[in-house]
């Protein structure tokens, strides 16, 4: 197991604005403490960095886990998950309501491979907009 200083942990958690890095979750109002994920998987030779490391809700980071390339089910095409440090969330993604659309291969892909739409998320998110958390700004 890999240890993450909390120097590096606060960094982390204050670059995302406390939500996660792939869905765009608030920590807010959640149970279980959001995960500080590998983007680059340590047993595929990421490192414990700034540059590598990403704020994950709970269902993110176990649906992620080591995995890196990922299917876009419209082509079938192998792609790379979304990347938050490389990557632009607006330039993959979209909101449409409550839904996270995928305006690209890999936006598709990585919200295939998350679930990021299942209805327990969807209902989330219809709470966090009564609350005034979503969509994020």
């Amino acid at each position: 197991m890999v240890t993450i200083s909390v120097a590096l942990r606060r960094l982390v958690i204050q670059r995302a604005d406390d939500r996660c890095e792939y869905c765009s979750l608030s920590q807010a109002g959640q149970a279980a403490t959001f995960h500080i994920d590998h983007i680059t998987p340590v047993v595929a030779g990421g490192t414990t960095t700034a540059n590598n490391l990403a704020l994950a809700c709970v269902s993110c980071s176990l649906r992620k886990a080591a995995r890196q390339m990922v299917e876009d089910p419209e082509t079938r095409e192998k792609v790379l998950i979304f990347n938050p440090r490389q990557q632009v969330w607006k330039e993959h993604f979209q909101w449409n309501g409550v839904e996270v659309v995928g305006l690209t291969a890999t936006g598709r892909a990585t919200i295939n491979a998350l679930n990021m739409n299942r209805a327990i998320m969807l209902a989330i998110r219809a709470e966090e907009e009564l609350l005034g958390r979503h969509p994020p700004s």
